[in-house]
């Protein structure tokens, strides 16, 4: 395989595993609240019940299965990510994701994503920073902030880098958590269904999702105790009732019924997530959870 071949194969694993942090993020963040109308988006992450559990996870990530035009044979590495926060105080995630991949000759790539967020308590305020390295070389960096506009509710966007720019996101648009405090909302009250665009500052910050997430029916709690990693045991996971959810992400305006990327895991109602799965089509990458611990909340005053 030629250098330009890799770096193909590098660009799109790159990409790949940047959607799983963005959309794993958001899981760990949510809630069990109410879903709200595109007027109502604002209000959603004010209303995050107590039982919202901060924490730190870790998962390794191995390849699932790739195709012989994906020019991969093995990928390897560990996710990372912190959530903390409150609706007072708002929604902070810091996350980290190396991989290691090799291709078809041998040759391997090291890919490094960096990202840290914060949303606003009542969803009116989203910051964003993330850097991408390729062999330890600095690529994309992206800078950040979105602010609903009342009463319009339309999302304007100022970025600082890759490079100076103002955007305006009309319609309905969901900023990560708000995006799972939907989902789980509609988890929660059995629904199987729900179409959502999100803007998470992804793809430079210049790209809305269309999202169509399908849940499956609820496995009530002790059902799949024997199932669990040991970091889920220990914490408890069993004990809550958790739904398989298959994100789907397409691309704005192209009419096509395959989306560009999917998203499979457990989503549990606390928030966290396991078993977690992405699908780039060629090529897909397993999240196994090894470590979990609880942070301590902070209570609004």
């Amino acid at each position: 395989m030629t250098y330009g071949g890799r770096r193909r194969s590098g660009a799109k694993s790159m990409l790949a595993v940047k959607r799983t942090l963005a959309l794993v993020a958001a899981l760990a963040a949510a809630g069990g609240l109410a879903c709200a109308f595109p007027q109502q988006a604002s209000a959603l992450a004010a209303k995050a019940p107590s039982k919202l559990v901060p924490h730190r996870a870790i998962y390794e990530m191995t390849l699932d299965g790739a195709r012989s035009a994906s020019g991969i044979t093995g990928i390897d590495g560990r996710m990372v990510f912190e959530f903390t926060g409150s609706p007072c105080d708002g929604y902070s995630l810091n996350m980290r994701m190396v991989t290691q991949m090799t291709d078809t000759q041998g040759q391997t790539n090291l890919t490094d994503l960096r990202s840290s967020t914060w949303e606003q308590g009542d969803g009116k305020k989203f910051r964003f920073q993330s850097a991408q390295y390729l062999n330890d070389k600095l690529g994309d960096v992206t800078m950040g902030r979105a602010v609903r506009a009342d009463p319009s509710e339309t999302v304007k966007v100022n970025l600082s880098q890759p490079s100076r720019a103002e955007l305006d996101l009309s319609g309905q648009v969901f900023f990560p958590t708000q995006h799972s405090i939907a989902l789980i909302e509609k988890a929660v009250s059995g629904q199987s269904l729900f179409q959502a665009r999100i803007y998470d500052g992804s793809e430079k910050g210049r790209k809305v999702y269309e999202t169509t997430a399908f849940i499956g029916t609820v496995v009530k709690p002790g059902a799949d105790e024997t199932k669990l990693e040991a970091p889920a045991k220990e914490k408890k996971l069993g004990e809550l009732p958790s739904w398989p959810v298959s994100i789907g992400y397409f691309e704005p305006k192209n009419g096509d019924l395959t989306p560009s990327y999917q998203i499979d895991f457990r989503l549990y109602e606390n928030g966290v997530s396991r078993e977690l799965l992405i699908d780039y089509g060629d090529f897909s990458i397993q999240g196994t959870l090894t470590s979990l611990e609880y942070l301590q909340a902070k209570d609004c005053r």
